[in-house]
C-alpha cells in the first residue's frame, strides 16, 4: 500500500507565494509510485482548500508568484484524534454536502513564516496525532524568533552575530534612546530585521543612523519584534542538515556560497525571487576545507541546540579570519529544485526525489505523542 502525503502550503504570511512555489516544485518530482499525494492550499485569508495536484498550477508566471484560490472545497479537520497505526480521515464540504477526500498517512506543512513555519500549525498536527514533515512546536517556534534562536545558541556556546532585540513599543516611547544606544555599542552597518520572518522579507541594510527609522519602520510591518545586528565582513555560507536515522548523528551538506554582485547591497528578497541582481551559488563554498568542516559541525550542533527534527538550512557568517557564526536557522527552508536546499544535498549524491522520500520516510516512522 503506498504512502499518502498531504501537502499544505500557500498560509497567511507574508511568504505564501513562496510556499505555493515550493508545493509545485515537490508536486513535480514526488515519486507517486510510491506516494499519493493530496494537495491543501490555505489562503491568505486562513481557508483550508483543497488544491490542484497539477504543478503547473504552482509556477511563476510573469515574474508573479501564484496564491491559493479561495473558490475551492473546504477541507474539513477530523474531530476525533488519529490513533497510532491509522491513517487521518480527510473530508471537504462540498455542495453543502461532507464528502471524503482522503486517508492520509502524512502531512506536510510546507508553511514559510509565521501561521505555519513557527509552531501553530504543528502544535495542531500534534493534538492529531497526525505525523508530518519536519520539527515540532517548541523546536518550530524558537527557530522561527531569530532572538529566542540567538538565546539557545549562545548556551549552547555557538557564536552568533551581535545585537540588540528591539519592540514596536519600545521604539514608539523612546526611538531616540535605542538610536544612541546603538552608536554607542554597535558600530555600523546595522542589519535591521523582522525577528520572526522569512526570505529576507523587511530586512534593511542601514549605512547610516539616519537611516534606522525608515528600516525600523519596514521591519515592523512584519513583525513588531525586531533585531538590529552588526553588519559583519563575512561571507554568508549555507548548510542542510538532515536528522539521522535510527538515533543517528544528523547528517550535514558541505556548506554552499551565494555570491551577490556588486549591483546588490545583499540577498534580499527580489535576488532571492525575483531575478534582481547578480547572484550566483557556489557548491562547495570556496573555503579551506577545515573551514568547511568546522561549519559543518557548527549547524550539526545548532540542530540538536534547537531540537530540530526532519530538516534545517543552517545560515553561517565566515569572517576574514575565519570564526564561523551563525546568522538563523531554517526549519522549512525554500524546497524548489533550485533552491540551496535541495542542491547542497544534490551535491551530496542525494537527489530532489530521493531527498523528499526521505522527510516523508522519517515523518511517518516518527513516535507519535511526546518525543
Amino acid at each position: 500500500m503506498s504512502t499518502t502525503v498531504a501537502l499544505l502550503f500557500g498560509g497567511r504570511s507574508g511568504e505564501h507565494g513562496i510556499s505555493c512555489i515550493t508545493a509545485g516544485g515537490i508536486l513535480a518530482a514526488i515519486d507517486r509510485t510510491r506516494f499519493d499525494v493530496v494537495a491543501i492550499g490555505i489562503t491568505r485569508e486562513g481557508r483550508w482548500v483543497h488544491a490542484s495536484d497539477d504543478p503547473s498550477d504552482w509556477t511563476m508566471v510573469d515574474g508573479r508568484a501564484p496564491e491559493v484560490a479561495s473558490g475551492g472545497d473546504e477541507v474539513l479537520l477530523p474531530s476525533t484524534r488519529h490513533r497510532p497505526g491509522e491513517r487521518t480521515a480527510l473530508r471537504v464540504l462540498r455542495d453543502g454536502r461532507v464528502e471524503d477526500l482522503a486517508e492520509v498517512d502524512v502531512l506536510w506543512p510546507l508553511l514559510h513564516g509565521p501561521y505555519g513555519e513557527d509552531g501553530t500549525v504543528q502544535g495542531m498536527l500534534e493534538m492529531l496525532d497526525l505525523p508530518y514533515v519536519g520539527s515540532g512546536v517548541l523546536a518550530s517556534a524558537s527557530a522561527m524568533d531569530k532572538a529566542a534562536t540567538k538565546v539557545a545558541l549562545r548556551a549552547a556556546g555557538i557564536e552568533c552575530a551581535p545585537g540588540i532585540v528591539v519592540h514596536e513599543d519600545r521604539w514608539a516611547d523612546g526611538a531616540d534612546r535605542v538610536r544612541a544606544h546603538l552608536e554607542k555599542h554597535h558600530p555600523l552597518p546595522w542589519f535591521v530585521k523582522p525577528a520572526r520572518a522569512g526570505s529576507s522579507l523587511g530586512v534593511s541594510r542601514v549605512e547610516e543612523a539616519s537611516q534606522l527609522e525608515v528600516a525600523m519602520k519596514t521591519a515592523f510591518a512584519e513583525d513588531p519584534k525586531v533585531l538590529v545586528e552588526e553588519g559583519l565582513i563575512a561571507r554568508e555560507i549555507e548548510c542542510g542538515v538532515l536528522a539521522g536515522r535510527d538515533g543517528a548523528e544528523p547528517r550535514t551538506t558541505v556548506p554552499g556560497e551565494v555570491r551577490v554582485g556588486a549591483d546588490l547591497d545583499f540577498y534580499d528578497y527580489e535576488a532571492k525571487y525575483f531575478g534582481k541582481g547578480t547572484v550566483s551559488i557556489d557548491v562547495p563554498a570556496s573555503l579551506p576545507d577545515a573551514v568547511l568542516e568546522e561549519a559543518r559541525e557548527i549547524a550539526r550542533r545548532a540542530f540538536g541546540a534547537l531540537g530540530l527534527e526532519g530538516l534545517a538550512r543552517v545560515d553561517m557568517f565566515v569572517t576574514a579570519d575565519h570564526r564561523v557564526l551563525v546568522n538563523e536557522v531554517n526549519t522549512m527552508p525554500g524546497f524548489t529544485p533550485y533552491s540551496m536546499f535541495p542542491v547542497l544535498w544534490e551535491n551530496m549524491g542525494l537527489s530532489y526525489s530521493e531527498l523528499i522520500a526521505d522527510l516523508v520516510d522519517q515523518a511517518a516512522s516518527r513516535r507519535l505523542g511526546q518525543r
